[in-house]
């Protein structure tokens, strides 16, 4: 489905990300997706996040979803990226979708 996107998806205004400690990692770069479901009824999302170096590459990425969340709710899952731990990574939200 993300894959197939040309652009960056329905739901990206749904979505924000913050960043996790690699202490709380085990050394990994991670974010918190949180995805609120601003529509009138139950969805499901599925969300791209790109791990990328300080000139903007893409390094890694990660695909992170909540399924059948009702209108107005929250989920929050966590997006790791398997690089090594020493790369500088900026996290970011490429591609969302709500169905």
């Amino acid at each position: 489905m993300l894959a197939t996107l040309d652009t960056g998806g329905n739901a990206l205004g749904d979505i924000t990300i913050t960043g996790v400690p690699r202490a709380r990692t085990g050394g990994l770069h991670a974010v918190v997706v949180t995805i609120t479901n601003s529509g009138l009824d139950t969805a499901s999302y599925a969300v791209q996040v790109d791990f990328t170096d300080t000139s903007g590459k893409t390094v890694d990425s990660a695909v992170v979803g909540a399924e059948h969340l009702p209108a107005g709710d929250q989920a929050q899952p966590v997006a790791f990226s398997r690089a090594p731990a020493d790369q500088t990574l900026l996290p970011v939200v490429v591609k969302a979708v709500r169905f």
